[in-house]
């Protein structure tokens, strides 16, 4: 059984950094991917950043490039996400999600099948 918990949100203002973190618990892949989402209300839920297991490739989304990084520590099956500059519209609950296989890279919303409950991000001006 695969459990993904996020944490690390808040309530912050633009400017400022906060780091996400995902525990992955019954979960290694080494063919699978890792990913970021967020949906913000009335929106869809986008993709912000993903890592691909296999190689180590990341990939970003236009609106936080040159200010996120996702990263991994798999001694610790976490994955990070450091955000930094965070603007009004980077607000949106934040999702971590895994798969076990990635065949294409950056892989879509539907193909992550483990979901974790969300942490919330608020960037207020």
């Amino acid at each position: 059984q695969v459990q993904l918990v996020e944490s690390g949100g808040g309530s912050v203002q633009a400017g400022d950094s906060l780091r996400l973190s995902c525990t992955a618990s019954g979960y290694f892949y080494s063919s699978g991917c890792m990913g970021w989402f967020r949906q913000a209300p009335g929106k869809e839920r986008e993709g912000v950043a993903q890592v691909y297991f296999g190689t180590g490739s990341t990939y970003y989304a236009a609106s936080v490039k040159g200010r996120f990084t996702i990263s991994q520590d798999n001694a610790e099956n976490t994955v990070y996400l450091q955000m930094n500059g965070l603007k009004v519209e980077d607000t949106a609950m934040y999702y971590c999600a895994a798969t076990s296989v990635c065949r294409l890279f950056p892989a879509s919303v539907s193909t992550y099948n483990f979901w974790g409950p969300g942490t919330q991000v608020t960037v207020s001006s």
